[in-house]
């Protein structure tokens, strides 16, 4: 009789537990399934409620807009002759990244969410596929941030060394090393066997939870890339701050006409002060231009952090503690850094005229 007992009592506690799940897995895990209010009956499935349909509603938005407003980047970059240099091959590189995040990663990150106890379904080719294109095109998204950033730095510190030509080979050598390099992130475990992604006994997938990967991935895919961006905007930021005045026309000059005659010094002085004049207007636009370009880069990057250092604080501390955060906040995490890639394109749009003026153009010719 005490048996029977028992052994009711540890149904009904793992029916209240759920099924067993990943310890840490990459994708969205508690999110819909964590909902407030949700009561799971013996025998069924729990229901969707209104807060698990919003928020899938939600996600379903955000992946479609960051899909949508990439590829519309992307193609305004390619049919637009002005924009076939640098740094527009730099962004195009990115949307590139972005476009893939929400085409094959987000999708099945939510179909991962959706599925009963949060099991992968898919079978273990698919598994890794979803997890290489995952470790793949964030790598690629974050280190395409990094590369944006160092052409600014560049240009503003390097103004007559960082010459177009020398800005076309650099970003020629910056975009193919940027994917390669996260390939070679993305594909280390399956390669070399560095852990495991899929657990079939327990329908788990998920990056590689080897201690010495996750420090080799993490560091590799984000903390490298954020010590270079948050140096180079330092640097951007003192080059800007302390640039020295420049010199006046006749304060420049004004010595070799001391001693010249008195008409010669008119035309001199009507001449020098047209040219201080334009000058003064052409330097005033450069400056807000570079001003405008700096704030982007830096907003560009203090999203950057914002989305994805939850995210990998907990992909790094989690294998080495072997602990993990309640499923609910991985989640939040997560899609907190898939979010990124919505809100680049809105950011070099928003400090980009022509960008705006391209889209409108793009939409009218096809009206």
């Amino acid at each position: 009789m005490e048996a029977a007992n028992l052994s009711v009592a540890t149904a009904s506690v793992a029916l209240a537990l759920g099924p067993k799940t990943c310890s840490s897995s990459p994708s969205p895990s508690g999110i819909l399934s964590s909902t407030p209010g949700n009561a799971v009956l013996p025998g069924r499935e729990p229901p969707f409620s209104v807060f698990t349909v919003l928020v899938v509603t939600l996600l379903v938005l955000l992946i479609a807009a960051t899909f949508l407003w990439n590829l519309l980047v992307l193609v305004t970059i390619l049919r637009v002759r002005a924009f076939h240099r640098v740094p527009h091959n730099l962004v195009a590189s990115t949307a590139v990244s972005d476009v893939l995040v929400a085409a094959l990663v987000m999708p099945l990150s939510l179909v991962s969410e959706l599925s009963t106890g949060r099991r992968w379904l898919l079978g273990r080719s698919l598994c890794h596929v979803w997890i290489s294109f995952d470790v793949l095109c964030w790598t690629a998204s974050i280190r395409n941030v990094a590369a944006i950033a160092l052409d600014r730095y560049w240009t503003i510190t390097r103004h007559l060394q960082y010459t177009p030509r020398t800005r076309r080979r650099a970003s020629a050598l910056m975009i193919p090393l940027t994917w390669a390099l996260s390939a070679l992130i993305a594909l280390t475990p399956l390669l070399f066997g560095w852990g495991e992604v899929y657990d079939a006994r327990l329908q788990c997938c998920q990056v590689s939870q080897e201690p010495s990967y996750a420090v080799f991935s993490t560091c590799g895919t984000f903390y490298l890339p954020l010590g270079v961006v948050l140096f180079v905007y330092w640097k951007i930021y003192k080059a800007a701050k302390f640039r020295p005045p420049r010199e006046s026309c006749a304060a420049v000059a004004g010595h070799h006409v001391k001693e010249a005659p008195d008409e010669a010094k008119m035309v001199f002085t009507a001449h020098c002060r047209a040219t201080v004049a334009f000058q003064a207007s052409g330097d005033s636009w450069r400056e807000q231009k570079e001003k405008r370009a700096t704030m982007m880069v830096g907003i560009l990057i203090g999203v950057f952090v914002l989305c994805w250092i939850p995210f990998f604080l907990t992909e790094f501390i989690s294998p080495l503690c072997a602990c993990s955060l309640p499923s609910i906040w991985k989640s939040i995490f997560l899609w907190l850094g898939y979010s990124n890639s919505f809100f680049n394109p809105l950011i070099y749009t928003a400090f980009n005229k022509n960008y705006n003026n391209a889209f409108k153009s793009l939409f009218i010719k096809q009206r």
